[in-house]
């Protein structure tokens, strides 16, 4: 059969990457992303065992309907067996759906206050909160790298670092522009406005994605700056540094130490670095797709939040929730999450050739 052909390589492969480990040559980096590779083909190999055999099942069970003693039993026997064929056939090909590399990774958060000005800002800090609840129902670590505030609470941006398990694959769909529609607080005759804050979910680049050169880095050391222009510290603490090939400039001024502000800005430099990578393939990959699910298009409004009919719409998939007070927690975000990740699937599943 022509989908025993295709998976023929798969398990080949699954029983190379056993001798390999087996033979106890490779070490480090590449025992490493041997073992991973054996554990991912693992579960896909396991179906197709299973799959395998209940072919070889119902050749037996169709030779021994011309039985007479044995036709009823294996004619009862096929049914189930022919019902059961094709649910393997279709967790094989989601099995065999490409995977994001970057999904396991961990993910650096970025937020901007857009258009709208303080209402802007102070959504920016309502997108920060809601951000760092859903991290909690993850049990993710939530870490603020750089935050810059305006006078009244609201955020002119923020950079966060979040690490725990699979958290890229679930960030990853919130880059872009989000939309807020409410009733300042500032304002007296109870107009509903509207403002908007940016959000970009990068991959946290490690140090076997992506290398930087040195001589292509411009390093700046100056002295830290608080609210007002005053002089935080009297040592020239803050670093800027600047990737010049790319144009790409990180600033950090929020150690007291010159060495954590150079290693938090390399940090963020490699992760948009390995962004910007990550685009250029995608795009050469499918450049007439539309930006929809998960593609990062920063351009385009992605979610709605309106706080007077506690609506939450997201326009990729228009789905639409009416309780932002429990997306705004972090509590349901998971909700809009699982149908973009589905959607996602069912367009690989599509495009996949079996």
């Amino acid at each position: 059969m022509d989908i025993l052909r295709k998976l023929a390589p798969i398990e080949a492969r699954y029983e190379e990457l056993a001798a390999l480990m087996a033979e106890g040559t490779a070490t480090g980096d590449k025992f490493v992303k041997l073992t991973k590779e054996y554990s991912d083909l693992g579960p896909v190999v396991e179906t197709i065992r299973t799959y395998k055999k209940a072919l070889s099942d119902k050749a037996d069970l169709e030779a021994m309907l011309a039985d007479p003693e044995m036709g009823d039993i294996a004619k009862e026997e096929l049914y189930a067996i022919n019902g059961k064929i094709p649910e393997l056939e279709n967790e094989i090909k989601l099995t065999l759906i490409p995977k994001d590399t970057d999904d396991s990774k961990n993910a650096i958060l970025e937020i901007r206050a857009g258009t709208g000005g303080d209402e802007a800002a102070l959504f920016a800090a309502d997108l920060l909160a809601m951000y760092k609840g859903y991290a909690a129902e993850h049990g993710w670590r939530f870490e603020i790298v750089e935050m810059a505030e305006n006078d009244i609470g609201g955020l002119k941006e923020v950079v966060v670092e979040v690490s725990g398990s699979n958290v890229f694959s679930r960030m990853k769909y919130e880059s872009g522009v989000h939309r807020v529609q409410r009733v300042p607080t500032t304002e007296a005759s109870g107009r509903v406005h509207t403002s908007a804050a940016t959000v970009a979910v990068l991959p946290e680049a490690e140090d076997v994605d992506i290398s930087i050169n040195e001589n292509d880095l411009r390093i700046d050391v100056y002295r830290s700056r608080g609210a007002g222009g005053q002089s935080v510290n009297t040592t020239d603490s803050a670093v800027r540094i600047t990737h010049i090939p790319t144009g790409v400039v990180v600033a950090m001024q929020d150690e007291r130490s010159q060495i954590k502000n150079r290693a938090k800005a390399m940090k963020i430099l490699k992760s948009r670095i390995y962004d910007l990578e990550r685009q250029k393939i995608d795009n050469a990959r499918a450049a007439d797709r539309k930006s929809q699910v998960g593609s990062g298009d920063r351009s385009e409004r992605i979610r709605t939040y309106n706080f007077p009919q506690s609506r939450v719409t997201d326009h990729r998939v228009n789905i639409t929730l009416y309780k932002i007070d429990e997306v705004m927690t972090g509590r349901a975000l998971d909700e809009i999450v699982d149908v973009l990740t589905a959607e996602e699937q069912a367009e690989k599943l599509a495009n996949l050739d079996m």
